[in-house]
Formats: C-alpha cells, structure tokens, sequence
C-alpha cells in the first residue's frame, strides 16, 4: 500500500465485528507522519468506516466489513498511483 500521500487517516470500526480484522491491519500499516483519528463503536448497528484523506484534499471512504486488507489497499492505491504519477512527470 501506497501511504505517502496520505495526509488524514480517520478510522470507526466496532472490534467485535467482521470488519474488525480489516481496520486493526490498516492501522498497523499507517506511516506515522499521517494524523491518524480512530474511535471504537460500541453499537453494532453504528456505521463503520474507512475515510483517508490525501495530500491533495481528495478523500476516500469505505466499510472494512466488506473488504479485505489486500482489497483496502487496491482500493486506496488506485488514487496513490496518480499522485506518484504527478509527482514524476512534475519532476
């Protein structure tokens, strides 16, 4: 997983739930100059997400209960990969 570009890093997940695994990886996985918010639910029915925010002000948000850590990746890397493609040309 691409985390340069990462700027804001804001996790809600409910540890006794499927999605659970997925967020507790991710976080593992963060680079520690991003700003990383995390809060623990304690209603089942609440909500749980994924939002990462990017050097650029684009901002992504996605469920960990359906995705994979591997999937969590692709799918925050598909943005990574047109910043590092910036970045190169603007070199």
């Amino acid at each position: 997983m691409i985390t340069k570009y990462f700027a804001n890093v804001s996790v809600k997940f409910n540890p006794f739930s499927t999605g659970a695994k997925s967020a507790r990886i991710f976080l593992s996985r963060m680079p520690s100059t991003a700003k990383i918010d995390f809060k623990l639910l304690n209603n089942p029915s609440d909500q749980q997400e994924i939002k990462v925010a990017f050097k650029d002000k684009h901002v992504m948000t996605v469920d960990p209960s359906t995705m994979t850590v591997a999937d969590l990746g692709d799918y925050f890397d598909s943005h990574s990969r047109k910043l590092a493609i910036k970045d190169s040309i603007q070199e």
